[in-house]
């Protein structure tokens, strides 16, 4: 009889073979865009005489130029701190309301939870876009039936398409999109809780409150921490929001987020090159603080376990 040969190779690469479509998406449309995007940073166009004619406009090595003058630029930095107050409203406002609606779903007293759930979170699945409009009609004064009401009572109407409320105006558009799945993953975790847990503390005495406060909140802290590190990301790539509510606004700069003026220099001014940079420095800052908060959130979850 002719024995067969068992290869025992082919379960070894039956892994890669698996992960090779992923990788190659990952490669070519990841990987690749961003290694471009440095290679481009690190050029500009050199303009000889009046660069006209064929050679006037060439591309030549730049080296840090391009970030040396973004760092500099005071329209950047000033777009960064309008997104960092931007931020420092979004992200405590979104993460307090989704852990609150998270909890009071999980509670056995709620009726109707599938509905609620899914009310909470159905603005979520609004294309940012589209909400800004929504909102950004609600804002105008001229077509808004909110103005509209507090008129008819002879109420102050608030203007909240300029100033200091521009800023709330902007946040909330966020906090009402975001909401919902922040929440959805923090009452997943909850409902991972064990009921042991829960009925060892009420036999310890431990009131709905002291639950919630010392059981509750540390245990889904993990997720907390992941719905905190998706929310910064979101907040320093801030874009559709205040491009959307731009022409209803003057108080709205194209250049009002980093982000607004990376697409500015880019198609509108041309500059492809300044713009990879300024890119490049939005990721780094990104991943720098990112990173930063993970290595802070791991570290103190290892100084619990030891404790």
């Amino acid at each position: 009889m002719k024995k067969h040969r068992t290869s025992y190779g082919a379960p070894r690469r039956a892994p890669y073979a698996f992960l090779l479509p992923a990788g190659v998406l990952f490669a070519l449309f990841f990987a690749l865009p961003i290694g471009y995007a440095i290679y481009l940073s690190l050029r500009k166009i050199e303009v000889k005489g009046l660069g006209l004619g064929s050679g006037a406009r060439s591309e030549v090595w730049a080296g840090f130029s391009n970030y040396t003058a973004a760092l500099s630029d005071p329209v950047l930095l000033d777009g960064a701190l309008r997104v960092l107050i931007y931020g420092l409203i979004v992200v405590p406002v979104m993460l307090g309301l989704a852990l609150v609606f998270a909890l009071m779903l999980d509670s056995d007293r709620v009726r109707g939870r599938a509905f609620t759930r899914l009310a909470i979170f159905l603005p979520y699945a609004i294309p940012g876009v589209i909400a800004a409009l929504l909102w950004g009609f609600l804002y105008l004064p001229s077509v808004s039936p909110l103005h509209y009401l507090l008129d008819s009572f002879g109420l102050p109407q608030p203007d909240l398409l300029s100033g200091g409320a521009l800023y709330i105006a902007l946040a909330n558009i966020a906090v009402w999109g975001g909401t919902g799945f922040n929440m959805i993953v923090i009452y997943t975790a909850l409902r991972a809780i064990p009921a042991e847990v829960y009925e060892a503390a009420r036999l310890d005495g431990c009131s709905q409150w002291q639950i919630a406060w010392r059981i509750k909140i540390p245990m889904v802290a993990p997720s907390l921490v992941l719905t905190f590190f998706f929310s910064v990301i979101a907040t320093l790539q801030v874009y559709n929001e205040p491009t959307t509510l731009r022409p209803l606004t003057n108080s709205l700069s194209t250049n009002w987020s980093p982000l607004m003026k990376v697409y500015q220099d880019a198609f509108v001014g041309g500059d492809i090159h300044s713009a990879s940079a300024t890119a490049v420095i939005i990721a780094a800052v990104t991943f720098a603080l990112s990173f930063g908060f993970l290595r802070v959130a791991n570290a103190r979850s290892r100084r619990e376990e030891n404790r």
